[in-house]
């Protein structure tokens, strides 16, 4: 049983896998000024809004038109009044010619229904 666990073991360590690389905080002033008027714009320009100004770098994903590039997705999170809500912008960022390049954005309010 033992030696089985260790082949695969062996087997997946070989077969090219590599960990997951860690998003780059290059683009982290863009993202918390567009997550400002994302929030604002999903909740009609409410005066209460508050961004958090620490921000979490997440994995990096696969542009699916091109496996060779990579987004950075980078969340923040988000107040208006009593509600919370997280944010995850996706840059492209390896091309420094073109700066931070927003790619995308999600919203989710965090409740517990």
């Amino acid at each position: 049983m033992i030696r089985i666990l260790f082949l695969s073991t062996a087997l997946i360590s070989a077969s090219g896998h590599t960990a997951p690389k860690t998003s780059s905080l290059l683009c982290k002033a863009e993202a918390l000024k567009e997550s400002q008027k994302l929030l604002s714009y999903y909740s009609s320009n409410d005066d209460r809004i508050n961004i958090d100004d620490k921000v979490t770098p997440l994995w990096k994903i696969n542009n699916p038109a091109n496996a060779k590039q990579h987004f950075d997705v980078i969340e923040i999170w988000g107040y208006i009044y009593k509600g919370k809500y997280r944010m995850r912008m996706t840059y492209y960022s390896e091309n420094h010619d073109l700066g931070c390049l927003l790619m995308g954005e999600d919203i989710l309010e965090f409740a517990d229904l």
